[in-house]
């Protein structure tokens, strides 16, 4: 588990992000589109890695007690350019959002394409 935090920390570091005191340059929404809305290869895969990064991360930190699952992706999941799209879509159908870090809107979007429960996809 400490290898995937680990992994997780330092896409999202290759990436040029920073933590804690630094929060406020977290990349927001409207940037990360950028990449994602991207015809150029390279721009695609740091869209890729980031939303990778972001829930690799949610699913290593889950505790049962203290942090219960609220994402559930049913396995075999959709393929990730697949579930990137329809982030895009989201994000596009909810520009109040463009500002929000892209880390807490990646992970609201997930929430409600993959709830966990009865209704979960």
């Amino acid at each position: 588990m400490k290898k995937l935090i680990v992994v997780a920390s330092m896409a999202t570091l290759a990436l040029g992000l920073s933590t804690g005191a630094q929060a406020a340059n977290a990349i927001s929404t409207e940037e990360l589109m950028s990449y994602c809305k991207s015809t150029d290869s390279s721009s695609f895969v740091t869209c890729e890695i980031y939303g990778q990064a972001v829930y690799d991360t949610y699913l290593v930190t889950r505790h049962p007690k203290y942090a219960p699952n609220y994402i559930c992706v049913k396995q075999p999941g959709p393929p990730r350019k697949e579930v990137i799209q329809e982030y895009v879509a989201w994000s596009d159908a909810n520009p109040k959002y463009a500002k929000d870090p892209a880390a807490d809107t990646i992970l609201r979007f997930l929430a409600g394409r993959f709830p966990c429960g009865k209704a979960a996809k």
